[in-house]
């Protein structure tokens, strides 16, 4: 594998800034630091662009199923490094009768194979909280997984948990490091305005928001919290939304909750208006385009979540990616937005977005960005030195971001491989220019020019960020 020596661009980690040069060999870093005087089979001038770690998204779904509805999977995974992110933490549904390692191993080799453009890692999701499920938790780091994924909302779904079983996975998890996420709204409540909702005639997209009001999530929030401290665990709040359950995971750590969360690239810039949208091909079901869940909110609540990555109360800005079709998929849900599958393709778009819409708003640093972007979801999910950070020892995932210039994000330019684009005639300023994914070039100039295949599974290590705060 040949050397590359970055030189003379800005490097921006989540501590510093400053004008230096990247030293790459053999997959990992080597040197960063100024005047490096090393010998190179290829210098990139780097001049009046910032060098950062590849992103990491530790929250990407590149198959799940809303009933028969099966979103874009891991063909599409060059969409991550062009967009900066060259390490995934993607989402594992166990098969109900199967223990989480076989769930795992049948995913990695049917659904992953050769397909992955980026690194990654996996979560696991629960969908059959046996009794040896609960012991199986304490052994998820002998696999090189460190975190394990409960749904508290869809209320009737094969991955819908109760609070005893949450509560038992918080127990077993504690033990072994592993730290346990939740999608936190309230099933009981959602179930019953989803009804509700049909009943009053609102059948279209905007009737997922109007059944999934913020308390939902707040609710849900809240009693996530009394399961965390009740079992003395950490517990992570994955996909936060909302101004309440923002205010309760705050309020909730600061008297000693070991609790956290992240927000999402949509929840920081897209309203709950655009549920109503229209176009002459769709009407009124326009709108199913951005049925995600928890609902988008208004904008009172977007401001809250920039508000809380700025001061640390919500630590990650991940894209919840799940890439359904409009056409294909969307569409099961006409006449009954209960149907419409959950989910948006996202994770090209996360690192432009944010620092667009935050860094060169002023909202937060650069040092923020990669804080947020990088390092804190490398440590989350115990990938932290390996990624998330330029330093010595560290895989060599290069992002060299060029400040300079605007464009809009349309479907034509997307990797995403969906047939509409969820950001669409967004403005964002910069662009990845060259994405390093260990040593090698696989983006140029916002292009994929690397393998199909080239990514690697990036084995966990238990006790992240979680139980060190």
């Amino acid at each position: 594998m040949k050397s590359t020596l970055i030189k003379n661009g800005t490097i921006v980690t989540a501590s510093d800034e400053y004008v230096g040069d990247v030293f790459m060999k053999d997959g990992k870093i080597e040197m960063v630091g100024q005047g490096l005087d090393v010998t190179a089979d290829e210098v990139v001038d780097a001049t009046g662009k910032y060098v950062m770690p590849g992103g990491v998204d530790q929250h990407t779904h590149f198959l799940f199923k809303m009933d028969d509805s099966r979103c874009v999977g891991w063909e599409s995974s060059a969409a991550a490094v062009c967009g900066g992110t060259t390490t995934v933490v993607d989402f594992v549904n166990q098969e109900v009768g199967k223990s989480l390692k076989e769930s795992v191993e049948n995913y990695e080799r049917d659904e992953v194979g050769d397909l992955a453009c980026c690194d990654y890692a996996f979560h696991t999701v629960v969908y059959d909280p046996t009794d040896e499920l609960f012991e199986e938790i304490k052994k998820l780091p002998e696999y090189g997984i460190t975190s394990v994924k409960l749904f508290m909302a869809y209320k009737g779904q094969a991955y819908h948990m109760e609070d005893g079983s949450v509560l038992r996975a918080l127990q077993s998890a504690k033990e072994a490091g592993v730290t346990i996420m939740v999608h936190a709204e309230n099933a009981e409540m959602i179930a019953t305005l989803q009804q509700q909702t049909m009943d009053a005639g609102i059948t279209g997209p905007y009737g997922h928001a109007v059944s999934r009001p913020p308390i939902v999530e707040e609710e849900a929030v809240k009693r996530a919290a009394c399961l965390a401290e009740l079992a003395d665990a950490p517990i992570y709040i994955v996909h936060v939304t909302a101004k309440g359950a923002m205010e309760a995971i705050r309020d909730a750590y600061a008297k000693g909750v070991k609790i956290f969360g992240e927000t999402c690239t949509h929840y920081l810039t897209v309203k709950t208006d655009v549920l109503k949208s229209t176009s002459p091909e769709n009407g009124e079901f326009e709108g199913a385009k951005y049925v995600c869940s928890p609902a988008l909110r208004s904008q009172e609540h977007i401001d809250a979540m920039w508000e809380a990555i700025r001061k640390g109360w919500l630590n990650a800005v991940s894209s919840d990616h799940c890439a359904f079709n409009f056409e294909e998929h969307k569409k099961r849900g006409l006449g009954d937005f209960r149907k419409i599958p959950n989910g948006c393709a996202g994770v090209e778009n996360r690192m432009q977005m944010v620092w667009t819409y935050g860094v060169e708003t002023g909202k937060i640093s650069k040092q923020q960005f990669v804080e947020l972007c990088c390092t804190n979801p490398a440590k989350i999910n115990g990938i932290y030195p390996q990624k998330g950070t330029l330093a010595p020892g560290s895989d060599a995932d290069v992002l060299i971001y060029d400040p300079n210039g605007e464009s809009t994000i349309t479907m034509a330019t997307s990797h995403h491989k969906t047939d509409y684009e969820p950001f669409e005639g967004w403005k964002v300023k910069g662009r990845p220019s060259k994405v390093y994914l260990r040593g090698e070039l696989v983006v140029e100039d916002s292009q994929y020019v690397g393998k199909e295949g080239t990514g690697k599974f990036v084995a966990g290590k238990p006790f992240g960020l979680a139980y060190q705060k």
